[in-house]
């Protein structure tokens, strides 16, 4: 009985030891993204996935305590980037063979490498807004395992068109081996259709619903603006998502879509090129979240210069739409309209994210709402603000660190050197 009683006190004292452990971060600079201001000489203290203290100073460590030296860098919330195409990245007039040519195993096994090449670069979650097979749902449920290495991933699955819509799969295919393509695949016409595609999803695994509300730049269709859902589908698609309790992003250029999407209650408007001062204040009535995808417009207005780089259908409205997001995003800005960060990464290179931040700040935002934009704000729209996006105590441990101080140069975001993403170290230079 003794010795039982002793190997029972014993396992004890052995798991509070365990328990108590700590890694502290040592920050010579933090922005923690609940401020805008920079905090010199700070600890975070991490316990397993959760920060657990944010004190002044250098904490002294414990025996058994990890530490982390970042004395001589700027610690930041990990940054999420709430427009990526995870599964793909656009290299020219290849790109549209691919559907022909790549089975859904080469496209998951691409979204992976693209997914690690995300995570790398200091963003520790993604909403991954559109897929050809479901592979981020996959890509989603590997990296929750720790299977494997990529950010968190909120994903779409696939996303949800009208007949001849920007991401109806079937476009730009020759009548012979042209599919009949249904709410399954994520085209719809009607109310019922809309209602059975939103369900569809979330029998898919999706944790959110992006539909394609106009036309678009990179699909083999005429028009990159016209309004390509009803009022009573777009009704239903909100309605039926909120049943659900999943938000609704929306692809939109053209004003007309852009009202009938955010009257019938959407949650956030993706690209946005043509809103204007009458969008720009429903969008603040409503309060609807505005994701500006600056990147993405520079690098199809850079591509439609070069011959052949896009099909001759898809490069009038590269040229036309591409460079005005900029300008959008800066009215959008001043108007008042809640902004969250995104890239489209996958139209431009994976990896390359945080450029975005560059041209926000270009465009008249400060540095440090620009990097609140990509933490705080990203988590709000997507409901997390609980667990993600600032560095404080109760949250996961998502957090990367840069050389620099960023609300100086906010190109130093570009180089990141240090990535924990749910209290494990991905990358430490």
């Amino acid at each position: 009985m003794k010795k039982r009683y002793l190997m029972t006190v014993l396992s004890v004292l052995g798991s509070l030891s365990t328990a108590s452990a700590e890694t502290l971060i040592y920050a010579g600079q933090l922005f923690t993204g609940e401020g805008n201001e920079l905090q010199k000489n700070m600890t975070i203290v991490v316990n397993e996935n959760k920060i657990t203290d944010v004190v002044s100073g250098f904490k002294q460590a414990q025996d058994d305590d990890d530490i982390i030296d970042l004395k001589t860098a700027t610690v930041l919330p990990g940054l999420m980037d709430m427009h990526v195409h995870l599964s793909g990245e656009h290299g020219g007039p290849m790109t549209y063979l691919e559907r022909f040519q790549l089975n859904e195993a080469d496209v998951a096994l691409r979204a992976a490498h693209f997914a690690k090449k995300t995570l790398m670069s200091g963003f520790t979650s993604v909403r991954n807004l559109g897929d050809g097979y479901n592979e981020t749902v996959a890509l989603r449920k590997a990296i929750n395992k720790k299977q494997q290495v990529g950010p968190r991933i909120f994903t779409a699955a696939k996303s949800i068109a009208t007949t001849g819509g920007h991401a109806d799969p079937s476009n730009g295919m020759a009548a012979r081996i042209r599919p009949d393509v249904g709410p399954t695949e994520g085209v719809v016409n009607g109310v019922a259709q809309a209602r059975e595609a939103v369900r569809q999803r979330y029998k898919d695994g999706a944790d959110l619903i992006k539909i394609t509300a106009t036309g678009g730049v990179l699909s083999v269709a005429k028009s990159g603006q016209n309004p390509q859902f009803m009022t009573d589908e777009l009704e239903a698609i909100v309605a039926t998502a909120k049943d659900y309790d999943m938000h609704v992003a929306v692809h939109a250029h053209g004003k007309e879509g852009m009202k009938r999407a955010i009257k019938a209650g959407v949650d956030s408007i993706e690209h946005g090129t043509y809103m204007d001062d009458e969008i720009m204040q429903l969008m603040v009535e409503h309060q609807t979240w505005y994701v500006p995808t600056i990147l993405a417009g520079n690098f199809v207005a850079e591509k439609a210069k070069i011959d052949g780089f896009f099909p001759e259908l898809v490069r009038p409205k590269a040229a036309a739409i591409g460079p005005l997001i900029q300008q959008t995003f800066a009215n959008a800005y001043k108007a008042g309209v809640k902004i969250a960060f995104g890239t489209d990464s996958g139209v431009s290179a994976h990896g390359d994210n945080a450029q975005e931040l560059s041209l926000m700040v270009e465009a008249g935002m400060p540095a440090a709402e620009a990097l609140k934009s990509a933490t705080v704000n990203a988590a709000t729209l997507l409901g997390v603000e609980d667990e993600l996006g600032t560095i404080s105590a109760g949250k996961l441990a998502d957090i990367i660190a840069v050389s620099g101080n960023p609300l100086d140069d906010i190109r130093v975001m570009e180089k990141v050197s240090f990535v924990m993403k749910d209290g494990r170290v991905y990358k430490q230079n």
